[in-house]
């Protein structure tokens, strides 16, 4: 018999929302019952057909990951622009490293900062950390739960979380990797982003620390 596995709330938050398309771990109803029955008897038992899988997978999408619980959510443009989703989290600021534009639901220009730069290892995010860190440190202290995403969530929008996380809790970029690494699986910056926040690791800490020849990276 397999031992048992603790885990935070939020990692398991994090865990479902990332195997799912059916999450809906937000609402205080729900009820997530987990399945260990083996394949075999799971689809013996379980006789649908693939039009209706099909259609209920189109009909719900994943949530964001949390990075900093209940604060700052981690996702893609599409969980932007979902009203649902806005709603359910109670997202007040935007954080958009993408060159998209759309509908955010937010109240004011003052909660949108858009950082448009193109999914490409030529991508220069350097020059907007400084105003980044500032956008969420004012964010947080101002109790607004916020959403940083670029186009897939995967490369962009996770270079400036990893960024944050050096700056916020003056840690290196090998740390902070780990964390969003946990939090989110699929996480990929482009080799350019990579290098430049070895850089902004040097601005925070003084000095580069983390070796990103590393395969790791």
């Amino acid at each position: 018999m397999a031992g048992l596995v603790l885990c935070e709330p939020t990692e398991l938050y994090n865990i479902l929302n990332q195997v799912t398309k059916l999450s809906r771990l937000t609402e205080p109803n729900y009820l997530c019952l987990l399945d260990v029955r083996s394949k075999r008897d799971y689809d013996e038992s379980h006789v649908i057909t693939a039009r209706r899988v099909e259609k209920e997978l189109d009909a719900f999408q994943p949530y964001p990951v949390e990075i900093i619980p209940g604060r700052i959510y981690l996702g893609n443009f599409r969980q932007a622009c979902d009203p649902k989703i806005q709603k359910d989290l109670k997202i007040k600021a935007h954080v958009n490293v993408s060159m998209e534009a759309g509908p955010f639901f937010v109240d004011d220009a003052d909660s949108l900062l858009h950082i448009k730069i193109e999914d490409s290892p030529e991508a220069n995010l350097s020059p907007f950390l400084r105003h980044l860190c500032h956008f969420l440190e004012l964010h947080l202290q101002l109790g607004s739960v916020i959403l940083v995403f670029s186009t897939l969530g995967i490369s962009r929008s996770c270079a400036a979380i990893l960024a944050f996380l050096m700056h916020w809790n003056e840690q290196t970029l090998k740390k902070s990797w780990a964390y969003v690494k946990k939090c989110k699986t699929n996480m990929r910056p482009n080799r350019g982003l990579v290098a430049q926040l070895s850089e902004w690791e040097k601005v925070v800490l003084g000095d580069r620390v983390t070796d990103i020849l590393d395969p790791l990276y």
